[in-house]
């Protein structure tokens, strides 16, 4: 199978604009996510709807698309950026260009999930750890995960899922193992086709989840696996510890 990584990068950002041009260690943010996945998938490509995102790419050598300014999300952004790649690819990734220090081993892990034939669409979960404590799994900005024996998403919510109604909410994390989404995912091409297309649905809007809609019309979702914590970019305060954390890895 081919994988093409479609990352989406845009300037205007209520909380960080001119995000992706930030520095970090010396190279800017949308540098350092596209550095992270070129050399794992068979390519990579950033889809802007900003000149000067468009150049930076092109400075540092990136492969770049210009995208409408019209688009309701980024698998919107990513389907555009596709369909002018005039290649051919099985899965196309879409990765978050917030997200510099995306491992090779989570992107390993989307793709095992289309070994599964039933796969139509893959994104990644997290364990939480007791050590995370009560507060990180009740938090609302964390989505929560449910998966199936074959390792395929039941549920996304931003509410605790399951509800362990015998234990006291403290000893939860104890009893079971929860899942924390990571905002990932991998689209088989004529699947990222088809979502796209698809009007907004009643759970998605309950939850401002996208991936329930596709869960509502009945796409299978495979999950990977991993025990890395990504570290995302999304006010001036992440940048700086992200920086922080570079210079850590650095040492």
């Amino acid at each position: 199978m081919k994988f093409i990584a479609i990352i989406p990068a845009r300037y205007a950002s209520t909380r960080f604009p001119g995000k992706p041009l930030a520095m970090l260690g010396g190279k800017s943010v949308i540098q350092r996510v596209y550095e992270q996945v070129a050399g794992v998938l068979d390519d990579a490509v950033v889809a802007t709807d900003d000149e000067r995102i468009y150049e930076a790419v092109k400075a540092f050598g990136g492969k770049v698309e210009m995208t409408s300014t019209e688009h309701r999300s980024g698998t919107d952004r990513c389907w555009e950026a596709y369909c002018k790649q005039g290649g051919t690819y099985d899965v196309v990734v879409n990765v978050q260009g917030d997200e510099p220090f995306i491992r090779a081993t989570q992107l390993e892990a989307l793709k095992r999930c289309f070994e599964h034939p039933a796969t139509d669409i893959a994104t990644l979960v997290k364990p939480f750890t007791e050590a995370d404590g009560l507060a990180a799994l009740e938090n609302p900005n964390s989505p929560k995960v449910v998966l199936d024996g074959a390792s395929q998403a039941i549920y996304f919510s931003r509410s605790v899922i399951p509800y362990l109604r015998n234990y006291p909410r403290e000893e939860w994390l104890a009893h079971h193992t929860f899942y924390k989404h990571i905002g990932i995912y991998a689209f088989r091409t004529e699947v990222l086709k088809a979502v796209t297309a698809l009007p907004q649905s009643t759970l998605e809007r309950m939850e401002s989840l996208e991936q329930l809609r596709w869960l509502e019309n009945g796409y299978k979702i495979g999950v990977g696996i991993t025990d890395i914590e990504t570290i995302g970019i999304d006010t001036p305060e992440d940048l700086e510890k992200a920086e922080a954390f570079l210079a850590s890895r650095t040492l």
